[in-house]
């Protein structure tokens, strides 16, 4: 019933290993992954970098919850500690659901605070405009835009600047 963008990012522990879990356990329904990119944190500076991705996915049996559920499952196998104190602050692996369209293309919309349809900060967030424009250049974000128009505005036009490329780190496992 719907595709998605889902957005992996891990900075505590084996980083890469746990973005390339997430890709294994999503290998079913995997259509495109991004390359991997070095960022700096978001909203909470006192932790390390990130190592972000960006997957688009497709199930013709999943609905917007379905995503979520499986979100939240991988982050659990990652060992994904939530602390209340620190919204923004550190974790194994942060999967989240960014935006899903039905099987006609038309974006679900969606305002329940436990998975709001898009992400509502992921128009102003390079980490995920950026790997999302590298698997999809000419994709919108529903209800904020084209990505290009997304990542050229503030703050996320500052914040690209941060994000280095690492193709030296490949998202599939070679085992």
């Amino acid at each position: 019933m719907t595709q998605a963008v889902l957005t992996l990012g891990s900075n505590l522990g084996d980083r890469l290993g746990h973005l390339q879990a997430a890709v294994r356990a999503l290998d079913d329904a995997l259509l495109v992954a991004s390359e991997v990119y070095e960022t700096p944190p978001w909203g909470d500076s006192d932790q390390p970098a990130y190592l972000n991705a960006v997957l688009l996915v497709h199930d013709p049996a999943a609905g917007p919850r379905d995503w979520l559920d499986r979100a939240r499952t991988i982050e659990d196998a990652a060992g994904r500690v939530r602390d209340p104190e620190r919204r923004f602050g550190p974790r194994s692996l942060d999967v989240d659901v960014i935006a899903v369209w039905d099987d006609d293309g038309r974006p679900v919309l969606s305002e329940d605070p436990e998975l709001t349809l898009p992400h509502p900060r992921a128009h102003q967030r390079a980490f995920v405009l950026r790997p999302w424009a590298d698997i999809q250049p000419y994709a919108e974000l529903p209800g904020h835009g084209r990505l290009a128009e997304l990542l050229a505005a503030e703050p996320a036009a500052t914040d690209v600047l941060d994000l280095r490329p690492r193709g030296d780190l490949p998202l599939k496992s070679t085992s």
